[in-house]
């Protein structure tokens, strides 16, 4: 049984490097990352990026955000299009993982519209919660779609073999989550937001932008565990990572 893993990048942000890593100066411009996973059961997409709208109106689809955030996202680089140029139709995506529900993570599942809906409960609760809601960031524009949905609590193995399993990084918003994918390599770890820049992994130093302290700097300790165990991590906006890499690739 093959599993196969695509890396893709959705667009980029820029904005102030404290953001990121708290009592830095100047500005960091970090990639919008999705992935798909390709296994015998089925197609596996874990985020989406922006909406499309950002590209032409940020201020308009982002509000305040906009003011935080530079968008750098060129028509051709929203989800849609990247998984047509793997020849994969956004249509025929089974299951729809999203790490949490921030509008650089699910800003594109209106383009992925057939796909079962994978997320965790607390993060689907505290996004139906209004002062949830607005203490997190969450607007309902970017994941309210009618997507058939599966609220899972915790790890959950989406084949049942243990290839793609789901794994609470509760932290940086209250159901956040990440995926571990296993190849023929060894397992690889997409971190999301649970992890924004390899320096995070290294310092653990907790960035600005997040729900729970204690339980974000856990899943930390967490990946940091998984990491020197042998497992590869995609890192939530890490720009150093993606430094050499092409906009979309087939992780080996």
């Amino acid at each position: 049984m093959t599993v196969r893993l695509y890396a893709m990048t959705c667009g980029w942000l820029s904005g102030s490097r404290g953001l990121f890593t708290p009592g830095a100066e100047g500005i960091l411009r970090v990639p919008v990352p999705s992935y798909l996973v390709v296994h015998p059961q089925g197609r596996v997409l874990f985020d989406t990026g922006m909406h499309v709208a950002t590209q032409t109106d940020p201020a308009g689809r982002l509000g305040r955000l906009a003011k935080v955030f530079e968008v750098i996202f060129a028509p051709g680089e929203e989800i849609s299009r990247r998984l047509a140029a793997l020849e994969v139709d956004a249509a025929r995506v089974d299951f729809l993982v999203n790490s949490h529900l921030h509008f650089d993570h699910a800003g594109g599942n209106e383009q992925i519209p057939n796909a079962r809906w994978v997320i965790q409960r607390r993060e689907w609760e505290a996004a139906r919660d209004p002062e949830l809601a607005a203490a997190n960031g969450y607007a309902a524009q970017d994941w309210d779609h009618g997507h058939d949905r599966l609220l899972v609590e915790g790890e959950h193995d989406l084949f049942g073999d243990g290839s793609v399993v789901c794994l609470p990084t509760f932290g940086h918003t209250p159901g956040h989550q990440s995926l571990r994918v296993i190849l023929e390599s060894g397992p690889v770890i997409l971190t999301g937001d649970a992890c924004y820049l390899r320096e995070t992994l290294e310092t653990l130093a907790l960035p600005a932008v997040l729900h729970d302290r204690e339980a974000m700097l856990a899943s930390l300790l967490r990946l940091r565990s998984w990491r020197d165990a042998g497992a590869r991590l995609f890192y939530g906006h890490d720009p150093e990572q993606w430094r050499d890499l092409p906009p979309s690739f087939a992780v080996e």
